[in-house]
């Protein structure tokens, strides 16, 4: 089943496109396309004044240029564009770029012809993947510099992927047997106007945030048990009177992970558990936190990506080009600077947990680092150095882009969104809090090994046998690499959350 442009997209097909789905043009889409395409021609002819189809671009708009010089026009503009530098995005990033650019082409705004999208699907489907260096976007007329480096190969210029090879776009394309395309009036404008770099980037961020977000109520009950907190602040009727949704999924989530706790009826009624520290009793309200952003980030993802970020725009009803700003950022780079924040405190709230698994003076009698003879073992110890590097390293990548303005184009551009780096520090922030969540993963399950033959939760149980079945107890120090990367995988793969499921604890 593929995902059909030009009708709505959820940022789940996105998703799926980006890990590879195949994706298809519908009649009515080509049809759409097809209308706006005859107004477009019908200025050219005319000779009319339109921007970006008979004018320059940007500060050049007052430039008139010659029908005749029309398809250079477009050419260029795609040339001088594709200016990205840097660390390419991720094969998935681009393909999730790719897919939501054509189909804002295919919603009928655009008067592009439908060769050009008809391109665009078959190198999705056949995995002709451009190469997008991610750093240069200001967000404002879209994210102009990578999204001409995604346009490149089209016609014949730029590089695409090839067994895991740079290699130059037009050797690939004689390969496959297809010829690049020659750009006709206002069709290389399209394809570099728009926020499909940032929109691609954060998309994939907000998935990965959403299976984190379980992850972490997943992890802080197993720590919460390991440390013999309580359960008490989780009290349906407490969470009732603060009711923020994010909070009260968390809370939930909470209470079914650790249903029939031995270890939690074991010390019930005992005076230390009068109040726990904020990381174990307020994990909900921070958790809750980070879940009621995301899903305002994601709200904002889905309007956006549905939407016409192309500028001028063609409405082939009554025949006009009007142009706007629909292509600036700002709605994108606002809500992924709050994921990005947002995901720090998830981190940070998981690195304060591991630091009092760790300390026995704070464990509730576990080694001191939750190892046998201390002192000749490390344990844990270096886990906790690495969580707090991370979470600092975070927090200076979580400073809001989106607050950040620098004019450009002679002053024409004079405020920019800055949305493509908001989108790139969002990923890397989620990327950290995975990490930091898996270390807390491991010291969590070694925690309650050590509290054994007394039993968690089954939602922890479930996820300390996920743990064993891929990274041993550690009774002497060893070589912990594998170990994190094992977990590591096992988070940020989804498979933690599967197995959780799995054993028949229904989360949020």
């Amino acid at each position: 089943m593929s995902v059909a442009l030009g009708t709505r997209l959820s940022l789940a097909d996105v998703a799926a496109v980006g890990r590879g789905e195949q994706v298809s043009l519908p009649q009515e889409a080509k049809d759409r396309m097809r209308a706006s395409r005859e107004v477009v021609e019908r200025i050219v002819r005319a000779g009319e004044t339109a921007y970006g189809i008979t004018t320059g671009f940007g500060s050049l708009a007052t430039v008139f240029i010659e029908p005749a010089d029309a398809t250079e026009l477009q050419a260029r503009i795609v040339a001088s564009h594709a200016t990205s530098v840097g660390d390419p995005l991720s094969h998935e990033e681009t393909r999730a770029m790719l897919v939501l650019r054509a189909h804002v082409l295919a919603l009928g705004y655009s008067g592009v012809r439908v060769e050009i999208v008809d391109r665009m699907v078959e190198m999705l489907n056949r995995d002709l993947v451009p190469v997008v260096p991610q750093q240069g976007s200001l967000g404002a007329s879209g994210d102009l510099a990578p999204l001409a480096r995604l346009a490149l190969p089209l016609i014949g210029g730029g590089e695409l992927w090839e067994g895991g090879r740079r290699v130059p776009a037009s050797e690939a394309l004689a390969r496959a047997g297809l010829e690049p395309l020659t750009l006709a009036a206002k069709e290389g404008l399209a394809l570099v106007n728009g926020t499909q770099g940032m929109l691609a980037v954060g998309i994939l961020a907000a998935q990965r945030a959403a299976n984190l977000a379980t992850c972490a109520d997943i992890v802080a009950a197993m720590s919460i048990e390991a440390l013999m907190g309580t359960d008490a602040p989780f009290d349906e009727r407490l969470q009732a009177l603060r009711p923020h949704p994010g909070q009260a999924r968390s809370a939930e989530n909470l209470r079914a992970l650790m249903r029939g706790s031995q270890i939690v009826a074991s010390h019930r009624d005992s005076a230390h558990l009068v109040q726990d520290a904020y990381s174990l009793r307020c994990a909900p309200q921070v958790h809750g936190a980070t879940r009621d952003t995301l899903s305002h980030a994601q709200e904002v993802l889905g309007i956006e990506a549905n939407s016409v970020s192309d500028n001028p725009i063609v409405f082939a009803e009554s025949g006009e080009v009007l142009s706007g700003g629909n292509f600036h950022g700002q709605p994108v780079a606002i809500v992924l600077d709050a994921l990005a924040a947002s995901t720090v405190s998830l981190a940070g709230i998981s690195e304060r947990r591991l630091f009092r698994m760790l300390d026995p003076r704070l464990n509730n009698d576990l080694p001191a680092f939750l190892v046998a003879d201390s002192g000749l073992n490390s344990g844990f110890m270096l886990v906790q150095y690495t969580a707090a590097s991370l979470v600092s390293e975070a927090k200076t990548l979580a400073h809001p882009a989106s607050v950040d303005s620098i004019s450009s184009s002679a002053g024409q551009e004079d405020h920019v969104s800055m949305g493509m780096t908001a989108a790139r520090h969002a990923r890397d922030c989620v990327a950290i809090a995975e990490q930091v969540l898996a270390l807390e993963l491991l010291a969590a399950a070694q925690a309650l090994d050590l509290r054994a033959p007394v039993r968690p939760g089954v939602g922890s149980a479930a996820a300390l046998e996920a743990v064993r079945g891929r990274v041993a107890f550690l009774d002497v120090d060893r070589e912990l690499a594998s170990d994190i990367d094992a977990a590591l995988e096992l988070v940020s793969s989804g498979d933690l959350v599967a197995r959780v499921c799995g054993a028949t604890v229904p989360l949020n």
